[in-house]
């Protein structure tokens, strides 16, 4: 007869205990992680939607990464454009007081050089080894240093020098703003020079009882005063209306007075129709020399710095064609090995803002670059250099005077035009690049929350429904441990 084996029961109980004992293990992992599977292969049907939920979460973390640290510079160049605001509302308060006579001129440029060095410094501000306001040259300086603007470097002139060639280029080599005063018997004559630099003769007008006055007329423009129909009255005037280079203008009024000898702006009324067309000449000349000494000045300083600020390695700054510069007629382009380039950033053709992008979703890219040459920044510091630069004697008869005229012109050019670039247009421009970024990333602080209630939808577990399962696991496994060791202990006595 045959005898049946007992042995493959015990062994099926023991590989049904080791399956158990692998679902507790299972089931305590679940219980620690919260997940249905550590591996994709373990979620069946749910694993495609998983690993596309993932990459979608994993995108969304991409992208508030490059939120925050895009808002960190974008922060650092805010607080660095309202330090310019600042120094900006500073300098035409300066400007306003030196204008009332409250400043001498040396304390006024003693504190126009300091906040230029401030202001140049804001503007090289980094973040990450970054230098916000060079555009896309993020890896170099965004301007030349204070020392190098103001003074020049070697062989490369700065400000200081391109202003003094085109002071005296303007001045003349008699100090009359390139005008010639002239005439003979009873007619004065004021001549313009040739060439673009000085007074320009814009018009003229007179109620000089008996005189003649015309023009002016011709290239060099010429202007001519004939007493030769007899005396003018007392208190008659003559206006001479000058163009000048920065593209102001200014009055030159002179009175006739019987008084010798006669007060500021007057001439005297001679005994002959000649000697007070003499008297005129000689008035003409001290005022038109004053008048040079303070607004020409001024007016030229502004007009050589907007010709150097204006200049970047693509647009080389304009300078006077000499030496000798006194007698010069015509510009000549500088270059970069000649003239200190201010602006030292990207230059190219891009708007400033497209000059620095980041995807910060999948449908957004946000631009938010700078440059120190935009016009907002560029006139202040154009404008505080001026200041800085130009340096008033204070033996200079002229000196309150010209430091009128140019603070004034600061002060004017410190408030811009309607609709020109200023620093709070620029600090607009990015509050609206952090405005938007900030709404992207409240929108993604939902989609996380949705995708991630998704995919804990899909391999997570409830800890309450895991425990149960453990402990009815636990149950079968010791009623099984129990059966199987009762098995083993059967003898064949004992079966018997």
């Amino acid at each position: 007869m045959s005898v049946n084996s007992i042995s493959s029961t015990p062994n099926s109980m023991i590989q049904a205990l080791i399956d158990m004992r692998s679902q507790f293990n299972d089931l305590n992992r679940q219980l620690a992680s919260g997940q249905k599977s550590d591996t994709y292969a373990g979620l069946g049907s749910g694993r495609g939607l998983t690993v596309s939920l993932n990459a979608q979460l994993s995108a969304l973390s991409g992208f508030d990464n490059s939120i925050s640290i895009v808002n960190t510079r974008l922060q650092l160049a805010q607080n660095a454009l309202g330090g310019m605001s600042t120094i900006a509302s500073n300098t035409q308060s300066l400007v306003l007081q030196a204008g009332s006579s409250g400043a001498t001129p040396s304390s006024t440029q003693l504190t126009a050089q300091s906040s230029l060095q401030q202001l140049l410094g804001l503007i090289n501000t980094q973040a990450g080894g970054r230098y916000l306001f060079s555009g896309n040259a993020t890896d170099q300086p965004s301007v030349a240093t204070y020392d190098q603007i103001v003074n020049g470097d070697g062989a490369r002139a700065g400000l200081k020098q391109v202003i003094d060639e085109r002071t005296q280029a303007d001045l003349g080599t008699n100090g009359l703003g390139r005008l010639t005063v002239g005439g003979t018997g009873s007619s004065t004559t004021l001549t313009e020079d040739a060439g673009v630099f000085g007074f320009k003769l814009a018009s003229a007008s007179s109620n000089l009882t008996n005189a003649t006055v015309s023009g002016p007329t011709g290239s060099p423009a010429n202007l001519s005063v004939d007493f030769s129909g007899g005396q003018p009255n007392n208190g008659d005037t003559l206006t001479v209306r000058l163009n000048l280079p920065d593209g102001t203008t200014t009055n030159l009024t002179l009175t006739a007075t019987t008084q010798s000898p006669p007060a500021a702006g007057q001439f005297t009324i001679g005994a002959t129709t000649a000697d007070t067309a003499a008297n005129l000449q000689s008035t003409l000349s001290t005022s038109l020399g004053q008048l040079a000494g303070s607004t020409l000045k001024a007016a030229s300083a502004v007009a050589a710095s907007n010709d150097f600020f204006n200049a970047d390695v693509n647009n080389p700054p304009q300078r006077v064609a000499g030496p000798p510069f006194d007698t010069a007629t015509t510009m000549t382009a500088g270059s970069a090995a000649n003239t200190v380039i201010w602006y030292t950033g990207d230059a190219s053709a891009t708007p400033a803002r497209s000059t620095a992008t980041t995807q910060v979703d999948p449908s957004l890219v946000v631009s938010y670059g700078a440059r120190a040459s935009e016009t907002g920044i560029r006139t202040l510091v154009q404008n505080v250099a001026t200041l800085a630069a130009v340096t008033i004697s204070p033996s200079d008869p002229n000196a309150q005077n010209l430091s009128s005229a140019l603070t004034q012109r600061i002060g004017t050019g410190l408030a811009g035009t309607p609709g020109q670039q200023s620093i709070t247009s620029i600090e607009a421009d990015l509050a609206g690049v952090q405005t938007t970024m900030a709404s992207v990333k409240s929108q993604h602080q939902q989609t996380n929350a949705t995708l991630s209630d998704m995919l804990q939808g899909i391999n997570g577990v409830s800890n309450e429904q895991v425990g149960a399962q453990i402990l009815t696991l636990q149950t079968r496994m010791e009623a099984s441990m129990q059966t199987t060791a009762m098995l083993y202990q059967l003898s064949l006595t004992k079966f018997l």
